[in-house]
């Protein structure tokens, strides 16, 4: 007799590998390992089980440190699963899960990546840019000219006496009353001046060209357009009555901490003679004026710089302004100017601190997103760098990478700068270079932002409706390519045409590049007839009506004609096609298995209520292992599920659930029921776990349509849904297993005729061959009499037929001492096929005769 377990220790098992609840497991907290070892038990003796649960419970501790840590590497493993390191192709689950992983995860990253952005822009910096350029720009001097107006030196100099001076230095109120001396500094009493500002000039020296001999002795001195080689780095003008003054003497690029500045005509350096003006509007109008009457600006100067930055603390923006006058070789003067607001001070309120928090979550998912791209290089080797989403990819984390460097370097200079300015306030506040590289800076992240929100196409790739651009792109780009040459040829053919015709009198066509963009405005309308007709009265209207006929009406719908083929070839083409998978029905497919899971978990417990109820045979309000077991075994629950439900409430070990334990059981069941319900409302399911047992049967109702004399219907779930008795399910588990005992000889049986037929094919194939050869034989026996051929290909005949005879002899020993119930049917087999060979014999003896 077998001996089990007391319900202490069935009780410790379960609560140590399964957990506090029924309802946390859908499985009753049962696996394998649990299944095995209640078998066992049930099986040995004591002193066995002692040893055998022993080794089992550290064969089960060593396999749950290996499993959470293999638990712990599939999931670090699964964070940079993309279906480029995946095998999906075969797995559409996977498939499915893995694409919807990497778009949401990549959306999150976007928003972050958006709010950075915006947290380093606002509609203010536009405003206060306008405000600035209004100020020093359009303000006009005595004579009505403004900085944008201004043509001459003297210009220039009317504009540094006065509009600059006036914009710079706010010491009244509008009122004309004076401001204290704490205010005093402030431009639009708002915009707090940095330091003071700096004059500087670049000249070139007396000798940088050549005079044609024909006029070496009226002209004694030639200036060239400006270059680095030829400034001029000589002291000029008051510098020997006033040495020290850095207006006179020369300075280089690194000296004086610049750089380089792309203007309207050149690219000049940071080097120069230079002069600060003053914190006040009277010391630096002395300055101008000392300026001026001693010649500052010569023959040889060539551009002019005036510098200054501002700060405004009510919208934490510094605004870096440079306005820069060219003298070109040909006289006069062209203004230019550069007005950089930026945000070079980052942190100060609590948005900008939340931007910094995005920006510290920006960095994970750089991390995160190297990590992937390494790990898809590390699969794919050479092969990765030949998908265009994969280059995206790498661009994006580059410039990332790069943003994330200059932002430190920012941080960390400005502090130091505003440290040094604040020490000495009455020197020049040099934000030039800072503020060119924070414009850089933005420019990279716009265009990060830009890829990233292109790269979207890769993860919705999946709807064949966002894969028209791409598929459209793609399958013309031959087309394309081949449009584009003769594109290229033809417009730069005009490009040159227009320069050459019109340079010198059309300023939208005065250098090459100029009029390369000028043609590509004509083509969308924007254009000016009426300076190419002034240029010239012929060949302009020529030159415009044939650039729009050839370019416009041929070329242009060209392209468009291209690419409307190509577009509708692809939607013709999607038309036909599947989506790859469809969000809405992945999504409805994981709710009803959501469904069906609450479905399952209420099920069981439903059972576990019922059997309390039933089990008590006897009626003495006592529920004993065997009563409990008996019925839930009917109800299709293995032992060891069984065993650890009871063992969990048999508090006493005692192997009996008296009335209080089965209180609590059934309390902590209806518990665990109404917690299922409520969640199963909660998700949408009202009204279907009511009827959730009764769909589960009739789904599988056609398949047990043939035990429907045992007046039993199986579920889904391996449970019976009327709840069968144990002797009727015992007989139906013997029914089962001669079915399979008979289904087993069948099988075999068949097996062994297969194997028959395919010895009677090849044996016909062999037949067939030795008769090809006896003919061969007789045939070539040349010299003999028909009767002496006919006896001997009688005699090969009878020869070979008894050969035959023996071989199926053998086989039918062999065959009949492999399979002894067939020897009957092998027999009849064999003495068919004699015969038939006899036939077949005397068949191709004849042929034979009757050939030779």
């Amino acid at each position: 007799m077998s001996t089990r377990p007391g319900s202490g220790q069935s009780r410790t098992a379960w609560d140590d590998g399964y957990g506090d609840g029924i309802r946390n497991d859908p499985d009753l907290g049962m696996d394998d390992d649990v299944y095995m070892a209640g078998g066992s038990r049930s099986a040995k003796s004591s002193s066995s089980q002692m040893a055998t649960s022993s080794t089992a419970d550290l064969k089960k501790s060593n396999d749950n440190k290996g499993g959470v840590f293999g638990f712990c590497l599939r999931g670090v493993r699964s964070l940079w699963a993309t279906r480029q390191t995946e095998e999906t192709t075969s797995n559409r689950e996977l498939y499915v899960k893995t694409t919807l992983r990497e778009l949401i995860i990549y959306i999150v990253f976007l928003v972050v990546l958006c709010i950075i952005t915006f947290g380093m822009t606002s509609t203010t910096m536009y405003y206060y840019t306008k405000v600035m350029s209004d100020l020093f720009l359009d303000s006009t001097n005595d004579k009505g000219g403004s900085f944008r107006t201004l043509t001459s030196v003297e210009d220039f100099w009317r504009y540094a006496k006065g509009p600059l001076v006036n914009g710079l230095y706010w010491e009244k109120w509008y009122n004309n009353q004076n401001i204290s001396a704490g205010d005093i500094g402030y431009i639009y009493y708002e915009n707090k001046l940095l330091g003071v500002p700096r004059i500087r000039q670049l000249r070139v020296h007396s000798n940088s060209c050549k005079v044609h001999e024909d006029f070496e002795n009226f002209i004694s001195e030639c200036y060239d357009s400006y270059a680095e080689s030829i400034e001029d780095t000589k002291p000029f003008g008051a510098y020997l009555e006033d040495p020290t003054n850095t207006a006179w003497r020369y300075f280089s690029e690194s000296a004086l901490g610049g750089s380089s500045h792309w203007g309207e005509l050149n690219t000049y350096s940071g080097a120069g003679n230079y002069k600060d003006l003053n914190t006040t509007k009277a010391a630096s109008l002395e300055t101008i004026d000392y300026l001026f009457d001693n010649l500052w600006v010569r023959r040889g100067t060539r551009a002019v710089f005036i510098d200054f930055s501002v700060y405004n603390a009510n919208i934490n923006l510094f605004c870096v302004i440079r306005l820069l006058v060219e003298f070109p070789a040909t006289g006069g003067a062209i203004p230019s100017w550069t007005f950089r607001t930026v945000k070079l001070i980052r942190y100060v309120t609590v948005m900008d601190y939340f931007v910094l928090a995005c920006e510290i979550i920006f960095c994970i998912f750089l991390l995160y997103y190297t990590v992937e791209e390494v790990l898809e290089i590390k699969k794919l080797k050479l092969s990765y760098f030949k998908g265009f989403w994969n280059i995206l990819d790498i661009l994006v984390i580059i410039i990332s990478f790069v943003c994330v460097g200059f932002n430190i370097y920012r941080t960390v200079e400005v502090d130091d700068k505003l440290t040094k300015l604040l020490k000495d306030p009455y020197v020049y506040a040099d934000f030039e270079r800072l503020s060119y590289w924070e414009t850089r800076f933005s420019n990279a992240i716009a265009i990060a932002v830009f890829m990233a929100w292109i790269k979207i196409f890769k993860y919705i790739s999946f709807n064949k409706t966002m894969t028209q651009l791409s598929s459209t792109l793609g399958r013309c780009a031959k087309d394309l390519a081949g449009f584009f040459v003769m594109f290229i040829i033809i417009f730069l053919a005009f490009t040159q045409l227009g320069y050459l015709l019109f340079g010198t009198q059309v300023k939208d066509f005065s250098s090459f590049e100029n009029a390369f963009f000028t043609l590509f405005r004509i083509i969308l309308g924007d254009f000016d007839f009426h300076q190419l007709e002034q240029a010239n009265r012929i060949l302009g209207p020529i030159f415009f009506m044939l650039f729009v006929f050839f370019v416009f009406f041929v070329l242009i719908n060209m392209f468009l004609a291209i690419i409307n083929d190509t577009y509708s070839e692809v939607k013709s083409d999607m038309a036909n096609a599947k989506n790859e998978f469809e969000i809405a029905d992945y999504f409805k497919k994981g709710y009803s298995k959501m469904l069906d899971k609450l479905n399952f978990k209420r099920d069981k417990i439903v059972d576990i209520q019922s059997a309390l109820q039933s089990a008590d045979i006897n009626q003495d309000q006592k529920v004993d292992f065997d009563e409990w077991r008996q019925d839930l075994k009917s109800r299709g629950y293995a032992d060891c599920e069984i065993e650890a439900v009871f063992a969990r409430y048999d508090v006493d070990g005692d192997r009996v659930l008296d009335a209080e334990e089965q209180k609590k059981m059934f309390a902590d069941l209806q518990e665990q029921k109404l917690a299922l319900n409520k969640e199963y409302d909660d998700i949408g399911g009202k009204g279907r776990h009511s009827s959730s047992r009764l769909s589960s049967n009739e789904g599988d109702s056609g398949d047990d349509s043939d035990d429907e004399d045992s007046g039993t219907k199986s579920s889904r779930t391996g449970r019976t849904a009327n709840g069968v008795s144990y002797e009727e399910f015992t007989v139906l588990s013997r029914r089962v297993d001669r079915m399979e005992h008979s289904i087993g000889s069948i099988v075999s049986k068949i097996d062994a005729v297969l194997v028959k037929l395919e010895a009677m094919e090849k044996a016909k194939l062999k037949r067939r061959e030795t008769m090809g050869k006896i003919l061969d034989s007789i045939t070539e026996s040349d010299g003999t009499s028909d009767e002496m051929k006919r006896e001997q290909m009688e005699k090969l005949v009878r020869e070979e037929l008894e050969r035959w005879d023996s071989e199926t002899s053998v086989g039918a020993n062999s065959a009949r001492g492999a399979s002894p119930g067939g020897a009957s049917g092998q027999s009849g087999l064999r003495s068919r096929s004699r015969a038939e060979s006899a036939q077949n014999g005397d068949l191709d003896d004849s042929q034979m005769t009757s050939t030779l």
